[in-house]
């Protein structure tokens, strides 16, 4: 398995340093000038020569007086380091700048997913075991009206019930505007604020997890191991829990080890309708602004977590089932 990690990641750096370049090169190509942006707003109260020379300054801060090769190599070598750059908007390290929102999509990932397995896998288990009955038919229909439906939709059809006719949550935001709470009120508050995106999260993603979990449950129950553990005699749950879903999990491994390093990816759509501060509205908000620093570098550290995603799946697979053998 050593042997097959360091082969892993010896690709990993392969394609990680392909994709910078790739990357690098097309937000080079995407019209706007960040050093631009960092003095427009003194273009109004500085002479035409103090504003050129204040923009040759910037530049200049900003590296990008140099040839393209030299930036490139710059900005890559700065990055193993853990110099991601200068924001060109908030005008503070790109580090810095991501700190609080990644707390931010890390908070709303975590108690999205703990409801969505709580809900799902119960759901799915169930589902299979029941098959062809009305409870199955019911789940079938739910989720499958649950995948066709886009995230946006549900987000606006959730703020359009739940915070409008019926205003039961706020309809966005992080905090009550001039509340001022502080200590656990501002806790309660923020979870409170939480609620609803998190609701239209787990509806979104019910349909995918439940009929996931559904199929590999049904896949395992069909396995002569199962029609044998019958034929014992052993009880009905005995068979289900121990001998088929533990079969079952050898798919499910994937799906569940992919949304723990999800955890640290912000949901885009949903930040962006809902203003949550985190990581996904942020790149939005840094694309929108031209502040491409800070977006290389999330969509380097969303790179990253797919390569290590696929990395830990793999080992997980061979770790839950032993006759897989890492090649």
């Amino acid at each position: 398995m050593v042997k097959y990690i360091l082969k892993r990641l010896s690709y990993m750096v392969v394609v990680f340093f392909i994709l910078s370049i790739l990357l690098f090169s097309l937000f080079k190509m995407v019209p706007g000038d960040p050093a631009r942006m960092m003095v427009e707003g003194q273009k109004m109260s500085v002479s035409p020569e103090e504003y050129e020379r204040l923009y040759q300054d910037a530049r200049t801060r900003l590296g990008l007086d140099k040839p393209v090769i030299i930036q490139y190599f710059s900005w890559f070598g700065n990055m193993l380091q853990g110099d991601f750059g200068y924001s060109s908007i908030y005008r503070v390290p790109v580090l810095q700048l991501v700190g609080p929102p990644m707390k931010n999509t890390i908070c709303l990932n975590v108690v999205y997913y703990i409801l969505l397995f709580l809900i799902t896998i119960p759901l799915g288990i169930k589902a299979a075991v029941k098959q062809n009955s009305v409870f199955d038919t019911t789940v079938q229909v739910t989720t499958i009206i649950g995948i066709s439906i886009p995230s946006f939709i549900t987000a606006l059809i959730f703020i359009f019930l739940f915070a409008i006719t019926i205003p039961i949550f706020p309809i966005s935001g992080m905090v009550t505007t001039g509340a001022g709470y502080t200590g656990f009120r501002a806790f309660i508050d923020y979870l409170y604020h939480l609620c609803l995106p998190v609701l239209v999260m787990v509806f979104a993603g019910l349909g995918g997890m439940t009929r996931y979990v559904r199929g590999a449950l049904l896949d395992a129950l069909s396995m002569d191991y199962v029609r044998t553990a019958r034929a014992k005699g052993l009880r009905e749950k005995t068979v289900i829990y121990k001998h088929a879903f533990r079969n079952a999990l050898i798919p499910i491994t994937g799906f569940v080890v992919g949304s723990i390093v999800a955890i640290f990816g912000g949901s885009i759509v949903i930040e962006t309708l809902f203003s949550w501060k985190g990581v996904g509205k942020l790149l939005i908000d840094s694309l929108n602004g031209q502040d491409y620093t800070v977006a290389l570098a999330m969509q380097m550290f969303y790179i990253l977590l797919a390569l290590v995603a696929n990395l830990i799946t793999d080992i997980c697979y061979c770790i839950v089932d032993p006759r897989i053998k890492l090649e």
